[in-house]
């Protein structure tokens, strides 16, 4: 199977992975007392409502992709740096239960069939992989975003540590952290490089043997 084809298979998995991760957000700002996504038709499990055309088409290409972000507005928070914080975890704390879940389905059926891995059929190692893929993806995400780059959620999950001045210089480079972040994308592809990769592939591999057993 090409990779195209491969990735049109994988797309309404991706869809929904980074749905759920953007949802997520929303939707703890929203608890927190930011309506901002509300008001903009964010809360939502439609895909359609998170898609990003050039995320999309960055999926395609260099296999690296993103939604549209929420948007979210620190001051309707009684506490700006801690609920921003919270709203920033919420993300990659959804595809991380996500993976857990979706761990424990893949780990219930090798149990029940122990063999369905090498010597199922077709059609059931074809769902087992996509099963996994999910695992992975989700673990993929949550790591990625977790980086402290701003913007990045691991960014902002740091700046509820600091404090109040270190917190507004940090989050204030936001657009020179976004640039440095395109950058290492196009380097990385333009040289065939897995810096972003080489970067969260050690603990990724880490949470997908706890929760699988198996390693890429």
């Amino acid at each position: 199977m090409s990779t195209f084809a491969t990735l049109l298979i994988q797309l309404p998995i991706l869809l929904l992975t980074i749905t759920i991760h953007e949802f997520s957000h929303g939707m703890v700002a929203y608890l927190l007392g930011d309506d901002t996504a509300k008001k903009a038709g964010r809360l939502t499990l439609n895909p359609i409502s998170h898609i990003d055309p050039l995320g999309l088409i960055m999926l395609f290409i260099a296999r690296i992709g993103w939604a549209k972000p929420v948007p979210i507005n620190p001051y309707n928070f009684n506490n700006m740096k801690r609920d921003m914080a919270l709203s920033a975890a919420a993300g990659p704390g959804a595809n991380f239960v996500m993976a857990i879940i979706l761990s424990l389905i893949f780990n219930t059926i090798k149990a029940a069939n122990p063999g369905i891995i090498y010597y199922g059929s077709p059609v059931a190692q074809f769902w087992l992989s996509m099963l996994l893929y999910s695992i992975l993806i989700n673990l993929a995400l949550g790591l990625f975003n977790l980086i402290p780059i701003p913007p990045m959620d691991g960014s902002k999950i740091l700046g509820g540590f600091l404090s109040d001045r270190a917190y507004y210089r940090y989050t204030a480079r936001e657009r020179q952290g976004a640039q440095i972040l395109i950058i290492i994308l196009v380097i990385s592809f333009v040289f065939r490089l897995n810096i972003i990769g080489s970067i969260i592939m050690p603990p990724l591999n880490f949470f997908l043997k706890l929760l699988t057993g198996i390693t890429l």
